[in-house]
């Protein structure tokens, strides 16, 4: 272990993000190597976890509407690969878009492009790359999940831009990272029903409330750039709002697990997952960069509850 208290804290390509976490593999990579993992933020693996979650809610939610406990193994496996690669593909694109800003920013002039460690061009062909092996993977799913998924590259590709003309990226993302319920219904039964878009529609908010949390630890900085954000737009506000957009999220996934055919045990099983984002407001304090920062984090086990709340259901209902 290095002497110097600050050594543990910084990479070859600079300071390590406050939301990263110390992954060895990446620590070790070959210099030719680790930029590329750093473009896909495989040290901040919370966003694969959150777009993870979703797809995984549309297979159960799918599972259960069409009478099964449960859906494929091979499903989800697929899930957690594509996850990382869309995740990948988006990092890096939204780098690529915001190279130039991201140089005036203390905390990210040090990500690979800005840095000069990957070109442009380079990123652009990895994020290619990834994007190829990510819809390689729908030749296993049917071709209406496959032509679900392909849409969501119209959100992808806007993404980036969204900062710079609304108040409310966060709406945004809540569009793009939750297509997987889509996805993953499509992919068990063939169809896009209401059940799915009522869950779609309930994990838009909670993506609506956690990457509210999120814009808070970056307040200051989008500030300085002169981007926008949902957490500035707000302000004081902004606990009041989040409590209203959980809110939202519980009733409407709530009422799309009913439209599949969920009954009493889910309805009680998804008193966990609320319990949670209730201790998430309990604990909140917007003024607290660092601690919305960590319960931004939790909503990974947020997502692991609401999935087993919808395991839970899906073996009930049988």
């Amino acid at each position: 272990m290095s002497a110097d208290p600050q050594a543990s804290n910084t990479t070859r390509s600079g300071v390590r993000p406050a939301d990263a976490v110390r992954a060895r593999f990446i620590d070790r990579a070959p210099a030719a190597i680790e930029p590329y993992f750093r473009l896909m933020r495989l040290d901040r693996p919370i966003g694969i976890w959150l777009l993870f979650w979703p797809c995984i809610f549309g297979l159960l939610l799918g599972a259960a509407f069409a009478g099964y406990s449960h859906p494929p193994g091979l499903y989800v496996l697929l899930a957690a690969i594509g996850s990382i690669l869309m995740r990948g593909a988006g990092c890096t694109y939204n780098d690529i878009v915001d190279r130039r800003i991201d140089a005036q920013v203390a905390r990210t002039r040090g990500r690979p492009i800005p840095s000069g460690q990957v070109t442009a061009k380079q990123a652009l062909m990895f994020c290619a790359i990834q994007l190829i092996l990510a819809f390689a993977l729908l030749v296993f799913f049917n071709r209406f999940a496959a032509l679900v998924a392909i849409g969501s590259l119209v959100f992808v590709a806007d993404y980036p831009f969204m900062k710079r003309i609304t108040w409310w990226p966060q709406a945004w993302l809540g569009l793009t990272f939750n297509w997987g319920v889509l996805f993953g219904f499509a992919a068990m039964t063939g169809r896009i029903g209401a059940a799915a878009g009522l869950f779609y529609a309930g994990c838009f908010f909670w993506t609506l409330g956690y990457d509210t949390l999120y814009a808070l630890t970056d307040k200051q900085d989008d500030l300085l750039v002169g981007v926008k954000s949902s957490a500035i737009r707000l302000g004081e506000r902004a606990y009041a709002w989040l409590y209203a957009f959980y809110c939202a999220a519980l009733a409407l996934m709530l009422a799309g697990g009913i439209a599949a055919g969920m009954g009493v045990v889910f309805i009680l099983a998804m008193a966990l997952p609320a319990l949670h984002l209730l201790w998430q407001m309990r604990r909140l304090r917007i003024d607290d960069p660092a601690l919305c920062l960590r319960l931004f984090k939790s909503n990974r086990d947020t997502g692991a509850l609401i999935g087993l709340a919808l395991l839970i259901g899906a073996i009930a209902q049988l």
